[in-house]
């Protein structure tokens, strides 16, 4: 029963992680309104600067918690991110905000390497799918939250409300998550073993630390940038298909994704999805502009969902020591954060090119792509012994 406990407290800390992104959208008119001299890429800045952070330094930081351990790293960053909070509730000066958010995205990327980390060693191998499949969805989850509860917050209380909020909730799960989660036992021999740049290569050269992030990656290019930018394709329809995307997606992962999860392996499971992506693809570019085009919508949506919860429960599979999960969460942060950030303008430039052909080319290329990774890297695996990859 305390298993179950520390990861659903794990998943709700998680959520806090991710209104870390959600919370600035929500109040991003009443930040353009303060700081009107950086309206434009200034305060687009303080939205996305937190995934800079994960961009640059995932993988390093999956090195680090593997190092002093999952209590402290995830007591730490939630210690972090309450602070930032706090000091965010006076809306101070732009160059103080600003790097609030960069710490801020410390706090975030250690929350989602220990995340996964700790739930998979956690969960009892029978219900492990399950349990990852409910960590993925604690972005969609939060931000349906959010712009649900959000926007009546700012109206009441302004941004300094919803900041306040957020830091309640950080700090409120500190002290639970030193309580919950296991006594540290940091990998400190293995870890410290080569310089910074060997042991990232070392990640991404390994078909069991590095394989989830890549097929992850395909799936972050994707769905961001579809959700983003097809709702405004779908004419009356469009309101309907930008809710009820990223719903289908958690609803499915968390049912069809669980179901499937105890019958094949998630490898092959993240390959089942990447498939029916592709033909979900060459559906709606079929049948563009009828009534039918809504259904395969909402098909890709169920599809990605699907690549969603079985990455995480790959790097679990694949990786059952916690140091090599460790690692393999960082790489999944830094390869998920470079989906996030360049799959928007990447559809844009080619729907700008094709259409409604480029949006199908796009999905289906990139869901091709993380079949085929899956593919090598599961060839890998099978004709070098892992002794020699980790």
């Amino acid at each position: 029963m305390r298993a179950v406990i520390t990861i659903l407290a794990i998943w709700a800390a998680g959520l806090g992680a991710a209104a870390q992104f959600g919370k600035m959208s929500v109040v991003y008119p009443v930040l353009e309104g303060v700081y009107a001299a950086k309206a434009g890429i200034g305060v687009g800045l303080l939205v996305s600067i937190v995934g800079g952070v994960g961009l640059i330094f995932g993988t390093t930081a999956g090195l680090l918690v593997a190092r002093v351990g999952a209590r402290r790293a995830m007591v730490g960053a939630l210690v972090l991110g309450a602070g930032v909070s706090a000091v965010q509730m006076g809306v101070p000066s732009y160059p103080v905000m600003l790097m609030s958010r960069i710490l801020e995205g410390v706090s975030h990327l250690a929350i989602v390497v220990v995340g996964p980390t700790a739930i998979a060693a956690l969960a009892p191998p029978r219900y492990q799918g399950a349990a990852m499949t409910l960590w993925s969805s604690f972005f969609g989850v939060t931000y349906a939250i959010l712009f649900f509860v959000g926007p009546d917050i700012v109206a009441g209380g302004g941004a300094a409300g919803l900041f306040g909020l957020h830091a309640l909730w950080m700090a409120a799960f500190a002290p639970v998550m030193w309580w919950l989660l296991p006594q540290d036992s940091p990998f400190e021999g293995r870890a410290r073993r080569g310089g910074l740049m060997a042991q990232h290569r070392a990640i991404y050269a390994s078909p069991y630390q590095g394989a989830p992030a890549m097929g992850f990656a395909c799936y972050t290019f994707t769905y961001v940038a579809v959700l983003t930018l097809l709702p405004a394709q779908m004419g009356d329809m469009g309101v309907f298909v930008g809710v009820a995307m990223p719903l289908v997606s958690i609803l499915v992962s968390l049912t069809l994704g669980v179901w499937l999860l105890a019958r094949v392996t998630a490898v092959h499971m993240v390959q089942m999805g990447f498939a029916v992506a592709v033909v979900a693809a060459s559906g709606l570019w079929l049948v563009w502009g009828t009534g039918f085009a809504t259904g395969f919508a909402l098909l890709i949506a169920a599809s990605l969902g699907l690549v969603q919860g079985a990455s995480f429960a790959a790097l679990a599979q694949l990786n059952p020591e916690m140091e090599d999960r460790a690692k393999g969460a960082g790489a999944i942060a830094q390869l998920g954060n470079l989906g996030t950030t360049t799959g928007t303008p990447l559809l844009i430039w080619a729907m700008e090119k094709a259409g409604e052909t480029g949006l199908a080319l796009f999905i289906i290329c990139l869901s091709s792509l993380g079949i085929l990774i899956h593919a090598l890297q599961a060839r890998r695996r099978f004709s070098v012994e892992p002794r020699h990859l980790r």
